[in-house]
């Protein structure tokens, strides 16, 4: 009998010692797993995200300070010599107004543009002003669409917010068709005054109706890896046509946070990745320079509203800055109040200001070499580089 007793409890022992192992077997199989993943999952995004910085760092460390710098230019496209523009500038784009597309066919316009892509060493940013309404650069050419498209004031008023959406992505599919892959859009100005100067070209005097169309877009434009302009920072309100001369914003700093940032700020958090700023003298903000050129001004930007990636100014050759600074002033003043990006007519001028005042120490190549790199990070994303 003692002799069964103890076959029994060693046979039991036993049992118990396999069930052991096998549990710790397969504690240890889950543990392994469980680390498999967070050890293939996460760094290999850091990994991925790592890696295009450094792609971007080792094409940085091959450029010249005269290619940095043309990096920085994003111009109006020239009646003439594109190609050779682009070879002996180095810019970082062109954009595209009505008169460059009027009368051409849709082979004309990409073989336009191609032919610049090849002439530039890094590809370049093409841009078009394609807001709808009254600003319709590329949709006014019945080659291109049948109808120009219509105000996001009208779209809405005829469709409600799926209409925006179609809206978007059809700007997207058209743009991206011909080669350009930025859209100097959408306005994210809140203009109530049925008179004013935007009143036209803003989506309502909401902030959150604003707020949400600049949401819509750029969500939709993202996807399809359009560039995406929020302008004109920090809000143009019910202020007067600066293409012609100076404009006075006298409104009160509370007023632009609680109303004109809101549509930016969310635009910024959706993905957009470049934010033009308007050459209204904004008083609350800086009453001697216009935003376009006020250190302040970028500040809020950058601070406040946490933006880290592309500013761009207004077109430099507008009224409100010939007037104020001159001609040749204007693109180094614009990047020593922090712009990274210059939009201008003149590039024969402000490229060679600009070059001077670096290699002079004026302004710094640390600060170069930011505006630069944001610029090449935004490419990027948008598939045109590496």
């Amino acid at each position: 009998m003692k002799k069964v007793f103890s076959a029994i409890l060693l046979l039991s022992v036993a049992f118990l010692c396999i069930s052991c192992n096998t549990d710790n077997s397969s504690d240890s199989k889950d543990t392994v797993s469980t680390a498999e993943q967070s050890s293939t999952v996460q760094p290999t995004t850091v990994s991925e995200e790592a890696m295009a910085e450094k792609r971007i760092d080792k094409l940085m460390s091959e450029m010249t300070v005269e290619e940095k710098v043309g990096q920085m230019f994003f111009v109006r496209y020239p009646d003439a010599n594109a190609e050779e523009q682009v070879s002996e500038y180095n810019l970082g784009g062109y954009i595209l107004f009505g008169k460059d597309f009027d009368g051409k066919t849709r082979e004309e316009i990409t073989e336009n543009i191609n032919s610049c892509q090849k002439s530039a060493e890094i590809p370049l940013l093409i841009g078009a002003d394609e807001e709808g309404g009254t600003v319709v650069r590329v949709s006014s050419n019945e080659n291109l669409r049948e109808t120009p498209f219509l105000s996001p004031r009208d779209t809405f008023a005829n469709s409600g917010w799926s209409g925006i959406e179609e809206d978007a992505a059809e700007k997207a599919d058209l743009l991206l068709s011909l080669g350009i892959n930025v859209n100097l859009a959408p306005v994210c100005d809140v203009t109530s005054d049925y008179n004013a100067f935007m009143y036209d070209r803003s989506f309502s005097g909401d902030a959150d109706e604003v707020s949400e169309f600049v949401k819509k877009v750029v969500e939709i434009s993202s996807e399809k890896k359009l560039g995406m302009v929020l302008k004109h920072f920090p809000g143009y309100g019910n202020n007067e046509d600066t293409h012609t001369g100076i404009a006075y914003d006298n409104r009160d700093f509370q007023s632009l946070t609680e109303t004109d940032f809101k549509p930016f700020t969310v635009g910024i958090e959706s993905g957009a990745d470049c934010v033009l700023v308007s050459h209204n003298i904004v008083n609350c903000i800086d009453s001697e320079y216009p935003a376009s050129l006020s250190e302040e001004a970028h500040n809020i930007l950058r601070n406040q509203l946490g933006f880290d990636g592309v500013i761009m100014t207004d077109d430099l050759s507008m009224g409100a800055i010939t007037d104020y600074t001159g001609t040749e002033n204007a693109a180094v003043l614009a990047i020593k109040s922090g712009n990274d990006l210059l939009c201008c007519s003149d590039v024969e001028e402000q490229y060679p200001a600009v070059l001077s005042s670096v290699q002079s120490g004026e302004i710094p190549i640390v600060q170069i070499n930011n505006s630069v790199k944001r610029i090449l990070k935004w490419k990027q994303k948008l598939g045109i580089i590496e």
